[in-house]
């Protein structure tokens, strides 16, 4: 039974606390999230700057080309959309969209430099090709979202914006919120690592070991006791 637009909100509001409960938000707590309209070209997106404290009455619906359905945006939330509507259009397994300026994982956007994968974590959660960078452009212009475009690629789980903060994506609202936790733990173990040498990339041939060991795990279901 497909879900409502009302139970949507409600995934939307949970999501929102999960993110916030999760630690990965930066001190102002800024943050916004989408999620795609089974059936429909739309999209579910939080209005506001903040995803602390958000309620059902934080949450806009929109068209996949940016149109506002019903609900009003804040500025700065208005600003983002397309970046958001850019990784629905692109990728069409994505069903959940997360932003935010995760401290760690946004030193490397700040940087410019990739997060690569040198922790197992991000093997396991399909990020063994690395996180890439799109280039910077003003927030949410033509040419930001342009340079988001660019980088995506058919099985892309995240993007960091030059400059600017991470984009995470995933098939569930579970998965993205996972996303975006991974790359934060990856990139704060790797600048701690900094201090001893550097991080190392896990062998490629090891992250595809990785992976397929992850998967037979959770194919085989919970382990119990006879």
């Amino acid at each position: 039974m497909a879900m409502s637009v009302d139970d949507l909100r409600n995934e939307l509001v949970a999501t929102a606390r999960r993110v916030v409960e999760s630690g990965v938000l930066s001190l102002s707590g800024h943050g916004n999230i989408s999620l795609r309209v089974p059936g429909r070209d739309e999209i579910l997106f939080t209005s506001g700057g903040s995803l602390r404290g958000l309620g059902p009455g934080g949450i806009v619906r929109l068209r996949l080309d940016g149109e506002l359905v019903e609900g009003e945006v804040a500025p700065m939330a208005n600003a983002v959309i397309h970046m958001h509507t850019a990784v629905y259009q692109e990728l069409d397994d994505v069903r959940c969209v997360l932003h935010t300026h995760s401290p760690w994982a946004t030193a490397f956007a700040v940087a410019n430099r990739p997060i690569e994968c040198w922790q197992e974590a991000m093997a396991i959660f399909g990020l063994g090709a690395g996180v890439p960078v799109a280039a910077y452009g003003p927030r949410g212009s033509d040419v930001a979202v342009a340079n988001i475009r660019e980088v995506l690629e058919p099985g892309s789980r995240a993007v960091l914006l030059a400059n600017h903060g991470i984009l995470a994506f995933h098939r569930t609202p579970a998965e993205t919120v996972q996303v975006n936790v991974v790359l934060e733990e990856a990139a704060q173990a790797a600048i701690y690592a900094g201090s001893l040498g550097g991080a190392r990339l896990i062998p490629r041939e090891m992250i595809e070991a990785s992976r397929v060991r992850a998967e037979d795990f959770v194919a085989r279901g919970p382990a119990r006791a006879v």
